[in-house]
């Protein structure tokens, strides 16, 4: 592999910025240090420009096998990797649903031949696989997902029966789903009988309520300390599941943890008006209210990773009535950039914006050697330009899906350089793909 001496960066890692160099060596972090030399490394010139260490996005759906004509494994971990994000974990509602150990090791032979990012892939549940969820190794998969509110195929898991074996039992950390089905079926029918089929797209907040959120979400918090599981709830939306966490502990003593994500942080009810389906997703977002209670409970500790739960379709399917039309949206190429407009406005550091996208997702599923900026961890980095504004357009948008729901905004900042275990996979709008990303591993 070649190596590669990053000069003049602002190294933005463990909550400080200092100015300095960092020296990649086969794959990984050789050297940091403020005036480094090396003989034959290729220079990089960072020139000022934050480098961070690679985003690890704790939920994407990456669609495939079984959904390819939404996505793809490569089109998504070019996308991701264009957006600073140089690790993923993706969810097992593709087609099959991912509820046996084989079709899970198919998905990850997929992924070495594919991805240009780091990978895991959580292991599905369903209300009659306990054996195969018992099988799973904690040291190569990331998780076991839940799926405690509506999903595809044989993957909702809503018998208590069920739900207590699998807290009961699982050695390794659990993620969620929480909405409560029957209190969004009662919803719909309300509101079925108001409008018929013909729902406008900004009732599903209406229907799929934070009274649904938190009945499931508390749930889950219920049966992880009785049974001491290792939670992790995902894409928290409401104010009111809050105060189910906690910020008094270290993240790494954490028995529950939770995340939210970049569409609950940046939209809220008002732009159904304006983007209608395109922000149509479970959970709902929801109230101005609820987004602003979460970015405070993110600052907080409360909520302790961002995520994107990057779910695309086609325009197709998003153009349909409220009723047909799916949940879901691509997010992973503009993350970042998403949330460098908060840090321009004042909202969250540069510190935190490592802090939650990097060290805090490395910590909560205990990776092993990444999302830190250390001389011996694998070089996974982005430098950033916090000055180079862009414009979001069907040209430059990588997902498969071809759309975003940043479309039309101008972002202010633009990942320049992305490496992945080493490799400059990306650099000014130009991949290298001769290289893919690894299997990520965990201390457990």
């Amino acid at each position: 592999m070649k190596s590669y001496l990053l000069k003049n960066a602002r190294i933005v890692n463990e909550g400080k910025i200092v100015d300095g160099d960092v020296l990649i060596s086969n794959g990984k972090i050789e050297k940091t240090g403020s005036s480094i030399s090396h003989s034959t490394a290729l220079i990089i010139d960072v020139n000022g420009k934050f480098l961070l260490p690679g985003a690890i996005d704790d939920q994407v759906h990456f669609r495939e096998p079984g959904l390819t004509h939404k996505a793809e494994i490569y089109t998504e971990s070019k996308a991701a990797v264009a957006g600073g994000i140089t690790s993923y974990m993706e969810m097992p509602n593709t087609v099959p649903n991912t509820l046996s150990q084989e079709l899970l090791e198919e998905k990850y032979q997929i992924a070495a031949k594919k991805s240009l990012a780091n990978y895991s892939f959580f292991m599905g549940t369903s209300n009659d696989n306990i054996d195969e969820i018992l099988r799973t190794n904690p040291e190569t998969v990331c998780g076991v997902k839940i799926f405690m509110g509506s999903s595809t195929g044989n993957m909702l898991v809503d018998l208590p029966s069920t739900l207590e074996k699998v807290f009961s039992l699982c050695p390794m950390l659990i993620a969620t789903h929480c909405e409560d089905e029957t209190t969004i079926h009662r919803n719909a029918a309300r509101i079925r009988d108001l409008y018929g089929e013909d729902i406008p797209v900004k009732l599903h907040p209406d229907i799929r309520t934070a009274e649904a959120c938190y009945l499931s979400s508390s749930y889950a918090v219920s049966l992880a300390k009785q049974y001491n599981t290792r939670l992790h709830i995902l894409h928290i939306s409401t104010e009111k599941e809050i105060e189910l966490f906690r910020n008094d502990i270290p993240l790494k003593e954490k028995r529950i943890t939770a995340e939210v994500c970049i569409h609950h942080l940046w939209f809220d009810d008002r732009d159904y008006a304006r983007l209608g389906n395109r922000i149509k997703w479970n959970p709902a977002i929801k109230t101005q209210i609820d987004k602003e209670a979460l970015l405070k409970a993110l600052l907080d500790d409360k909520l302790d990773i961002i995520a994107t739960d990057h779910a695309p379709h086609t325009l197709a399917e998003k153009d349909q009535a409220y009723l047909k039309c799916p949940s879901g949206g691509p997010l992973v190429q503009h993350a970042l950039a998403a949330m460098m407009e908060y840090y321009h406005q004042g909202k969250i550091s540069m510190e935190n914006i490592a802090r939650k996208m990097s060290h805090a997702v490395a910590d909560c599923f205990q990776i092993r050697d990444r999302g830190y900026i250390r001389e011996g961890y694998y070089a996974d980095l982005v430098v950033v330009d916090a000055d180079y504004p862009w414009t979001v357009k069907p040209g430059n948008i990588l997902a498969k899906c071809g759309w975003s729901p940043f479309e039309g905004y101008t972002f202010r900042s633009q990942v320049t350089h992305t490496f992945v275990s080493g490799h400059l996979a990306y650099s000014n709008g130009v991949f290298d793909e001769s290289q893919k990303g690894q299997r990520l591993l965990f201390n457990r």
